[in-house]
């Protein structure tokens, strides 16, 4: 049996392969940083890193690193247990409250992956008899989640405010007990940034929660990089955040959820991620603490950041690239065709600049990119240096083309 199995999987990698759409994964022999050694992919040695979260530069940053080895000593390697049997300890605890803290809500429950988080909250907090109102770019993550409860869903155009309001009110008309929006704080293949003002007025006014995936935006997004409702100055009306602690904090793993004091006691007494995944390893506990240590006085860092995804933004549109507007640093490069956005990619990393080209499923058929990533740690010679490249890829792609 399993023969003929094997066979239609085979045809239908084939077809993956010849259609561009195959995701190779390149092994890196250094720490995650703004520069890594590639030792597989067609490619030895150190190169430009261009493609990470990392972007405030701390998955490497020597603070950290010393809070994690001094976290082994201290709490162990791995809990080997869930949380309400014994799997929680002082540091959790901890980080959750230091999470409230930094984000302005009134708890936090921790989860070994936002993915996990936000496939944890719908079938806890909706029912058949409520609505669940999302953005059609909203993560993987938040449309499986969704899937999981049993409340009517509704999608609504990214980013387009008549349509929500158009949905918000067919729910209201239909019925709907409770009714949730949720939305991205940042599209992470788009850079773009959802209006967060706009989206809790129309909550407000069809008495609805507002919902935030703010992976990409967390930690150096808003003036004291407290995300999205910071930078839109709705931290106070802003419902239920969902992040990670693997992006700009610290890129390991681990997600959350912060929220009402109601709604998290209800996730930590139903969610089944929660309640069925063992304890985030403590050691990325005590290490994501240090990283809300150093975001106290991470201003400079975050200038950085924005400066470098300015340079890049501005010196790749002025060389002819196309990129999606905005001023995050997700700065996506438009390739269109799938095959020649991933063998960009290769001539890329033959130049020293390691990037990924997305294709379908990943994005629409017909908009593959190349998202280009900026971190703090570039230096500006490394972000002209990207620039370089890309123009000579570019050319050498053409060349191959004629």
């Amino acid at each position: 049996m399993f023969e003929t199995v094997r066979e239609d999987l085979r045809t239908t990698l084939d077809e993956i392969r010849s259609a561009g759409l195959h995701k190779p994964e390149r092994v890196i022999g250094t720490p995650q940083s703004a520069a890594v050694a590639v030792t597989s992919g067609g490619q030895a040695g150190e190169v430009l890193n261009f493609c990470a979260n990392n972007y405030l530069g701390l998955a490497d940053h020597p603070e950290v690193v010393a809070a994690a080895k001094d976290a082994l000593d201290r709490w162990g390697y791995g809990m080997a247990s869930v949380r309400f049997i014994c799997g929680t300890q002082e540091v959790h605890k901890e980080l959750e409250a230091r999470l409230s803290s930094f984000l302005g809500q009134e708890d936090t429950i921790l989860y070994s992956s936002c993915f996990d988080a936000n496939g944890g909250v719908f079938e806890t907090l909706l029912g058949a008899e409520d609505a669940v109102i999302s953005d059609a770019l909203n993560h993987a993550s938040i449309i499986d989640g969704i899937r999981l409860s049993k409340a009517r869903r509704f999608r609504y155009a990214n980013r387009d405010m008549a349509e929500l309001e158009a949905r918000l009110k067919e729910a209201t008309e239909g019925g709907a007990r409770r009714k949730l929006v949720v939305t991205d704080g940042v599209f992470s293949m788009d850079g773009y940034v959802a209006p967060l003002q706009e989206i809790c007025d129309l909550a407000e006014r069809y008495d609805a929660m507002v919902m935030v995936d703010d992976s990409h935006a967390v930690g150096f997004v808003g003036p004291g990089g407290r995300g999205t409702p910071e930078l839109h100055g709705v931290m106070d009306r802003v419902d239920i955040i969902t992040g990670t602690l693997g992006k700009a904090l610290g890129g390991a793993s681990g997600g959350y959820v912060a929220a009402r004091a109601e709604i998290v006691e209800l996730l930590r007494q139903r969610s089944r991620p929660y309640l069925f995944s063992n304890s985030l390893a403590p050691v990325i506990a005590a290490a994501s603490l240090k990283v809300l240590d150093l975001l106290e006085s991470a201003g400079d860092l975050r200038e950085q950041l924005a400066a470098n995804t300015s340079l890049f933004r501005t010196k790749m549109t002025e060389a002819g690239f196309e990129i999606l507007p905005g001023d995050h640093a997700i700065a996506p490069v438009m390739i269109g065709d799938a095959a020649k956005a991933a063998r960009m990619a290769e001539l890329l990393l033959e130049r020293g600049v390691y990037v990924i080209g997305f294709s379908y499923p990943v994005v629409p058929m017909g908009a593959a990119r190349i998202r280009v990533q900026l971190s703090a740690a570039h230096s500006t010679a490394d972000v002209e240096r990207a620039v370089a490249a890309f123009t000579d890829a570019r050319a050498a792609l053409e060349a191959e083309e004629a």
